[in-house]
């Protein structure tokens, strides 16, 4: 799609000069459109974010483009959104203060977070607050754009699932899944989840006793499979647990196959 798909075409038709009197062309069939996603970058490096600007519209979306975390967040509150591409580092408010806050408001528009530091502590943050994915800068503009449909198209596959499976609920031992509401309780306590945590468990919980590899689960989970990434899969798995086990180290739900990867337990 081209980025002139986003234009009305409201134009006036030329006039035919060998049409007889009385008489209408055939008007086309209506063409169906899809309404362009609209994107939210909060960035403060105007190169960074003139680069992301051009290229998202390129490929058919719409872009708004903000310099810091308060402008960012009332944007965030105020309109609707498909996706964030969100700066850790920001003037007046940090990336991971507006995920947090965008979070305890219910605003759950995915998150893909740019950081231009790659310790484990700020990706791990940025995760836990609710971030949905993200890339260490310098990053490649193509991978950026990669993780962005990657995201989306997750998105909307869980919302087809959704309308295919209004009232699933997944019941194992004390845990119950309600798909829908995309909720988790266990012995009737409610666990508070990331949207990606919440991917990753319902994954698991419709496939037991299946074993998957580190990059079948970003493949399938994240949607995309990059070699590299996989220790993405590792922190995921990590804090599932801790949100879901007594002991993590020994696993009530989700099990570790050495050597291979990981599996929901059927029993």
């Amino acid at each position: 799609m081209s980025r002139l798909a986003c234009l009305d075409d409201n134009l006036e038709r030329p006039v035919n000069p060998h049409q007889q009197p009385g008489c209408e062309l055939e008007k086309p069939a209506p063409q169906s459109t899809t309404p362009c996603k609209r994107i939210l970058v909060v960035e403060d490096d105007a190169d960074i974010s003139h680069l992301l600007e051009i290229n998202l519209k390129d490929i058919a979306f719409q872009v708004d483009v903000v310099n810091n975390g308060v402008d960012g967040l009332n944007r965030a509150s105020n309109h609707d959104y498909q996706l964030i591409v969100l700066d850790l580092m920001l003037p007046g408010m940090d990336g991971l203060e507006l995920c947090r806050r965008l979070r305890s408001q219910a605003i759950n528009i995915p998150v893909l977070m740019l950081t231009a530091r790659s310790s484990e502590l700020d990706r791990v943050l940025g995760l836990e607050l609710g971030a949905d994915d993200y890339l260490t800068k310098p990053f490649s503009i193509m991978e950026l754009l990669a993780r962005v449909k990657a995201i989306l198209r997750r998105v909307e596959l869980t919302a087809r699932q959704q309308a295919t499976h209004p009232d699933e609920y997944i019941e194992f031992q004390s845990m119950v899944i309600d798909v829908a509401r995309r909720q988790v309780s266990i012995d009737n306590q409610p666990v508070d989840l990331t949207a990606r945590e919440f991917d990753l468990l319902l994954h698991f919980a419709r496939h037991p006793g299946r074993v998957y590899s580190r990059g079948q689960l970003l493949d399938y989970v994240w949607g995309y499979s990059h070699s590299g990434y996989e220790h993405t899969v590792n922190s995921h798995i990590n804090r599932l647990r801790k949100k879901l086990e007594n002991n993590p180290l020994q696993a009530k739900y989700i099990e570790t196959v050495w050597g291979v990867g990981y599996r929901f337990r059927e029993h």
